[in-house]
């Protein structure tokens, strides 16, 4: 019977068949501002609050002051939880003045920093924001094999985690590289066609999952939900 970890995500997990299976790595791709960065610290922020589970958020482009100022808007008391022990938010720092040829061994002492803030408060769920941050060093057989790496030392770790991908068009793009979605699990597409949002569950391995686009809704109250009822044409995404 597949473990499951429910998203903390209200109407995604019927999507799911529950939930994402436990430590699986999930790349959620979407174009600027869909929703990437929400529904990762919403992942984070419901595991603490509903589950009691701790969670490590790393990005790799926002500071932690930006993240705050971010999220301000729904609510979430993201200090509390760091105070308790619940949430660690940590920056990938990659040097990016520094020789290319240095990146990978960076990449290297960066995940031992990500695997020692894991163990320090025995977190669940991981976030890395984002995957295309990452891509700007490498050519694509190099980042295939990096990101291969990369994910599998995440899995390492036992959590179950989530990667973001930027594209400039959701609907024809799995990736910023075409490269990712062939090393994760599962793919969760965002899209925003304003004023009107959607997701659709690509891929999920391990489970069954929803083949429909259905819409979501981001407010200050409830941060992102999905209407698991309601669906989407694909003609009326754009």
């Amino acid at each position: 019977m597949v473990e499951r970890l429910s998203t903390g995500i209200t109407g995604l997990d019927e999507l799911l068949d529950g939930g994402i299976p436990r430590g699986s790595s999930v790349l959620v791709v979407g174009g600027p501002g869909t929703g990437k960065s929400i529904f990762s610290m919403q992942y984070i922020i419901e595991g603490a609050k509903q589950f009691n589970e701790a969670g490590v958020f790393v990005t790799l482009e926002s500071n932690p002051k930006n993240i705050y100022w971010n999220m301000s808007s729904f609510n979430w008391d993201i200090r509390k939880f760091q105070d308790a022990k619940m949430i660690n938010i940590y920056r990938m720092k990659l040097g990016y003045n520094a020789d290319p040829k240095r990146v990978e061994e960076r990449i290297d002492e960066e995940l031992n920093v990500i695997s020692s803030l894991v163990k320090e408060i025995k977190a669940k769920r991981l976030v890395i924001d984002s995957t295309t941050a990452l891509g700007i060093w490498f050519d694509k057989a190099l980042l295939r094999a990096m990101l291969f790496r990369f994910v599998d030392y995440l899995k390492e770790l036992g959590c179950t985690t989530i990667l973001t991908s930027e594209v400039s068009n959701a609907k024809t793009q799995l990736s910023a590289f075409g490269v990712e979605e062939f090393v994760t699990d599962g793919i969760i597409s965002l899209f925003f066609t304003p004023p009107y949002r959607s997701i659709f569950v690509r891929k999920m391995r391990g489970t069954a999952h929803d083949q429909h686009i259905h819409p979501f809704e981001i407010t200050a109250r409830k941060g992102i939900y999905v209407k698991p009822k309601e669906t989407v044409l694909w003609e009326a995404i754009k």
